[in-house]
């Protein structure tokens, strides 16, 4: 059996794609899988590093706000899908599977025209435009949210399945992660991020609750991105600094820190919120607005409709820097709260995305 898969631009792309790999993997060890990717995106990174072969094409997202620089793209796009064809008449995929980004598109069209079972995964709750797009060429559609089914114009394709995330998120053991960190008996733990490159609006409530910090009781754990560490510890040089406070520019072990976590404070990505609702953590979701259709926003409040998240907006915060340590700290002191926090995040995560995902696939 011979397996297609095609991912590209951010980890929310192709974290999924890999998990659903290795699904595949773990029931058909004789498969062979090949990626497609683009040439010079994260995903030559991370796909190598799973184990998996990944060949590039030229693709690129259409600019909103230049004419002339999507003559490019339109190049690309051509040029992309003669590359993504000769690809898959050399490779003969008997099933290719999308997850997203730019590259996605021509790859999909090719394998619908080459005749392999097509399927799509989307990750937002609101679908992307390419991912609607497909729609007619694909199989079946997998998706995250109950909400998307109405998004598309044929909803009976749909399967809900949630977003596969790693298997650590739900597996590692909470004392042993909070030991790691050094927190004590009693001690509540904070986790606030921003992605891998961070969040400006998140880091400035960071920095708010810094000097604020109860003397004991709270351990805080701010991942401030690459782009913002420099900046943040030269304004930290004349702040004491509780001992109780950890900045880090990057989390290498994520699933970790979510372990040892009571409250985490993140942009509302997809994934960062599947990994949450896996995790079973109380959080509040401040979604980014700079994003196509607000989706990260959708994500956010189906969470918050659940009572497993609180939301805020960029608005809020800069308007009131102060209002989130004011959350955090409203919600630490209503142990009842959190936890009916942490029940509905568990009743509504999808921990077994990735094995419904195959078997969606019907292979």
């Amino acid at each position: 059996m011979r397996v297609l898969l095609s991912c590209g631009g951010t980890g929310g792309h192709i974290y999924p794609a890999i998990s659903i790999a290795d699904k595949i993997k773990e029931h058909h060890p004789e498969a062979e899988i090949l990626f497609i990717g683009t040439r010079s995106g994260m995903e030559n990174r991370l796909v190598p590093a799973a184990g998996y072969e990944i060949r590039g094409i030229d693709a690129s997202g259409f600019d909103r706000h230049s004419l002339l620089g999507n003559v490019k793209t339109v190049e690309n796009l051509i040029k992309g899908g003669r590359e993504a064809a000769r690809i898959i008449s050399e490779f003969a995929p008997d099933i290719a599977i999308g997850t997203g980004g730019y590259v996605t598109g021509s790859v999909m069209l090719r394998a619908h025209r080459y005749g392999a079972r097509c399927y799509i995964h989307e990750q937002n709750a609101v679908p992307g435009v390419t991912n609607k797009l497909l729609e007619p060429y694909v199989d079946r559609i997998f998706i995250s949210f109950e909400q998307s089914a109405s998004e598309f114009r044929h909803p009976e394709k749909t399967v809900l399945t949630g977003n596969p995330v790693r298997a650590a998120f739900s597996s590692l053991d909470r004392e042993a992660c909070r030991a790691k960190i050094g927190a004590s008996e009693g001690e509540a733990v904070l986790l606030l991020f921003g992605g891998s490159l961070g969040a400006g609006i998140l880091n400035e409530a960071a920095l708010d609750l810094i000097p604020n910090m109860p003397e004991k009781g709270l351990r805080f754990i701010f991942v401030t991105g690459r782009r913002y560490y420099g900046e943040i510890m030269e304004r930290l040089e004349e702040t004491d600094i509780p001992a109780s406070v950890t900045v880090m520019d990057y989390a290498d072990d994520m699933p970790s820190l979510m372990a040892a976590a009571d409250i985490v404070v993140s942009r509302a990505g997809a994934i960062a919120v599947s990994e949450i609702l896996v995790s079973g953590k109380a959080s509040v979701l401040v979604p980014s607005p700079n994003v196509t259709n607000d989706h990260q926003y959708k994500n956010a409040k189906a969470v918050a409709d659940e009572g497993a998240a609180l939301l805020l907006r960029d608005a809020e915060l800069e308007e009131d820097p102060s209002l989130l340590r004011r959350r955090v700290t409203e919600l630490l002191g209503k142990p009842g709260a959190l936890e009916e926090m942490r029940r509905n995040a568990s009743r509504i995560a999808k921990p077994d995305a990735a094995e419904k995902i195959y078997q969606g696939l019907e292979i």
